[in-house]
């Protein structure tokens, strides 16, 4: 059976997204410095790239898929990725409201959860066939993970930026057991790899 992971970009100071997310920034101001390692180096790290999408079905929160904000999203929304997103595999995002199945191109269909993380684990377990479930972000729906001691595998993507402020990894998770497994860094990035738990 497959494990629980997680690959997030992160800065120094524990910020997965910078402050000030809109619709048209979802990242908040800075945040895309979080991710220049996979366009300005991508030739390096081809492993970790490969990691990032192996799984046989992801879950991410409501904020991930549509951009911050409590309502539902336009009807004719698809999420940021184009056509063709990367995951290509089975997405089930969570939220608070009632949505029909979201088909992309690749293999990837957006499935909404309204049942909370419980519900979206056991079916994206389903959904994977044996294969990894991984969770893709944010940090609320990441942190909630954590806190129940569901993900198996932490990957950190430090980015030698300082946010100041953000969306925060780590808030109310407790105090996991987090062993390092391996680092690797290049200029842009530290990538670092735990498993979480006793």
């Amino acid at each position: 059976m497959g494990i629980v992971t997680c690959d997030v970009g992160i800065s120094v100071d524990g910020f997965v997204a910078g402050p000030n997310q809109s619709p048209t920034d979802p990242l908040g101001a800075g945040g895309e410095r979080l991710h220049r390692w996979m366009f300005e180096e991508s030739d390096q790290h081809a492993d970790e790239l490969a990691a990032i999408t192996e799984a046989g079905a992801f879950i991410m929160g409501r904020n991930m898929f549509a951009g911050p904000g409590d309502g539902p999203w336009a009807p004719d929304w698809t999420g940021w990725w184009g056509p063709e997103p990367p995951y290509h595999a089975p997405v089930f995002v969570l939220t608070h409201h009632e949505h029909a199945d979201i088909p992309a191109d690749g293999g990837t269909t957006f499935h909404v959860v309204t049942g909370g993380p419980d519900e979206a684990l056991a079916r994206a377990r389903e959904a994977a066939g044996g294969r990894n479930v991984a969770i893709a972000g944010g940090a609320a729906t990441i942190n909630r993970y954590l806190a129940d001691g569901a993900i198996d595998e932490l990957r950190l993507h430090v980015a030698p930026i300082v946010l100041g402020d953000g969306e925060w990894l780590f808030d109310g998770v407790g105090d996991p057991v987090l062993t390092p497994v391996s680092t690797r860094c290049t200029p842009l990035v530290t990538h670092v790899r735990y498993a979480v738990g006793a």
